[in-house]
């Protein structure tokens, strides 16, 4: 194992930022307090704009403390009964489906009682001098603000407070809801309601509010953070990942990403999945964080190129992830909906075609990937009933192919192909976007890090396998399906994947020497599959030298066009390798 040089905190450095962010609740009221005396000396209103699942209680304490309002108005007051935006929200939460529901097209402005907010909007507008301080999500309902606040959060860390019951559903009292349930409900309901109200908010807010470390406050402009967010679409940057255990987790993460020792392992790392993970803004020694998705609501065609803006909208549509089997056990053997079931079931409009790209493999590793020849539909179905009931383990030798899975090796995964990586794999996994949608077929009869079974969705997937992706199919389709592009000294460049029926495409380089790359017309990922380190340029000077470390996926914007990329540090002189992913058009 190398030594670990993978940085776990990359920000994007914004220029220009002196004396335009603030550290602490005392700082951060003192800037509020001195905004607000410009604004009016008589009577001013701020209004705090919240994400679900910013603990909004908090924030007000220490506001209320220090500013000492004339009139304090929360907008969860002005909700509908807790009890009638359970039956708006529960056309989309899947009835007693624990996993899957349908994405919602409620807007935010359902969950508000008209009379208790035109209430409010009355209250405010007799209240004749002092400060107003309207805060929730939803508070420009209200008011639009003389002084407007967003305090966002990323998606990770939301999650984390369900596990601790820190927080509960946009409307609701749920804390102690079991967390998978609540992260259902806001993944489907409660993300999608405030993603479209924050996104007009985040071109206009004045100050941007992160509260995403408990007791370490910040506040920045928002002009500032939106020169940042500016700067990451013109420049290579990575998103901040996010490591956590599994049933199947490995130890291999722990050694190449240096994680704690004391978690029992890792299985996860969303390396790069923008509509979760954060995004650090580099203002000095201060970092600010944000949902990195924000980039892709502010910027979309910058940061996608046009087709795929086109094409997608403000979704970013690649996906770069670990799992982690080394010293660990088999992933659930599993299959994903195909196009036309993803659309009709869960509201989705693209589904999840995936590919394995191994970045590290134990001498026996293998991955399970289609059906055997002689498998026959109906006995496969029977196997897997009755390993769910417990009848007998599933006869995965009798009916599914193993592949040999060695360093380097790549497997397309398109949807509808049962699959799963063995035990003694290190996957870097690239796929589309919508992750949550997959159906276990089989668990190996263990439990999941709650104690429980993990849900079993058979009946959704057998409706969904593809039987004709045999043996023979699958080694001619899916294994290793490499196509070289270009050779000259110092460099060889082949493409990998995806299969024809997936819209991604990958391409790998293997260097001495410095490759150029031309832009495809799409937002790129990449990762460093083989080398210590390697430096991102701009042949123009378009953007400052990027440095990236062994295993660490990062995002090329289209808006920073042509780059090259050439070993650096302790790789001078020693061959790396690049993994690149990108939309086909």
């Amino acid at each position: 194992m190398r030594k670990p040089n993978y940085d776990k905190f990359p920000f994007v450095a914004v220029p220009r930022h002196e004396n335009r962010v603030w550290e602490g609740w005392e700082r951060i009221a003192d800037r509020l307090s001195s905004t607000i005396a410009r604004v009016n000396q008589t009577k001013s209103v701020l209004c705090l704009e919240t994400y679900t699942g910013v603990l909004e209680d908090d924030i007000e304490r220490e506001l209320v403390t220090r500013l000492k309002p004339a009139l304090v108005v929360r907008a969860s007051d002005l909700y509908l009964p807790e009890e009638r935006i359970d039956e708006l929200t529960a056309p989309f939460l899947g009835g007693d489906d624990p996993i899957f529901g349908y994405m919602s097209n409620l807007k935010l402005s359902a969950f508000f009682d008209p009379q208790a907010l035109g209430e409010a909007q009355r209250q405010v507008e007799a209240q004749k001098q002092g400060l107003v301080l309207i805060i929730g999500t939803g508070a420009s309902h209200v008011h639009e603000g003389d002084v407007l606040i967003y305090a966002d959060l990323a998606r990770w860390e939301a999650q984390l407070r369900m596990r601790r019951n820190e927080i509960a559903n946009l409307g609701a009292t749920n804390h102690t809801l079991k967390w998978s349930l609540q992260y259902k409900r806001a993944f489907f309901n409660d993300w999608r309601v405030c993603d479209r109200w924050k996104k007009p908010l985040l071109q206009r807010v004045d100050f941007f509010l992160d509260t995403n470390r408990n007791n370490h406050p910040k506040l920045a402009e928002g002009s500032l953070v939106r020169a940042g967010i500016r700067q990451a679409v013109r420049q290579p940057f990575r998103v901040v990942p996010f490591f956590d255990p599994a049933p199947w987790g490995g130890q291999w993460m722990k050694e190449a990403c240096d994680l704690p020792r004391e978690t029992p392992n890792y299985g996860w790392c969303f390396d790069c999945v923008p509509e979760e993970n954060s995004l650090l803004l580099g203002f000095g020694d201060v970092r600010f964080e944000i949902p990195s998705i924000n980039v892709v609501f502010m910027h979309p065609a910058e940061l996608l190129g046009d087709p795929v803006h086109a094409r997608f909208g403000d979704e970013f549509p690649i996906r770069f992830d670990f799992l982690d089997t080394i010293g660990g056990g088999n992933l659930s053997f599993q299959v994903h909906p195909l196009t036309e079931f993803i659309q009709e079931h869960f509201g989705m409009n693209y589904t999840q075609d995936e590919s394995y790209y191994i970045l590290a493999a134990d001498e026996n590793a293998t991955v399970y990937l289609g059906v055997k020849d002689e498998a026959d539909p109906k006995e496969v179905i029977q196997s897997l009933r009755d390993a769910e009931m417990g009848k007998k383990p599933f006869d995965d030798e009798r009916f599914v192919n193993r592949f040999p899975a060695k360093k380097h090796d790549h497997f397309l995964i398109p949807a509808g192909t049962v699959h799963c990586s063995g035990k003694g794999c290190m996957v870097l996994e690239i796929s589309a976007t919508p992750y949550i949608f997959t159906f276990k077929l089989w668990d190996w009869g263990r439990l999941g890090l709650d104690g429980l079974p993990r849900p079993i969705n058979l009946d959704r997937g057998s409706a969904n396998i593809q039987w004709n992706r045999d043996t023979a199919w699958c080694r001619s389709e899916l294994v290793n399906c490499f196509e070289p592009l270009e050779q000259r000294e110092g460099m060889r460049s082949e493409k990998t994947g995806l299969h024809k029926r997936e819209f991604i495409e990958t391409h790998r380089h293997w260097f001495t020497d410095t490759v150029h790359h031309q832009r495809t017309g799409s937002v790129e990922v990449l990762n460093l599959v083989e080398g210590e380190e390697a430096l991102v340029e701009s042949p123009d000077n378009a953007f400052e030298p990027f440095v990236v470390h062994y295993a660490e996926t990062f995002i090329l914007p289209d808006g920073a066009g042509d780059y090259t990329i050439t070993p650096f540090g302790l790789s001078e002189g020693k061959e790396c390798g690049t993994v690149k992913a990108f939309v086909r058009h």
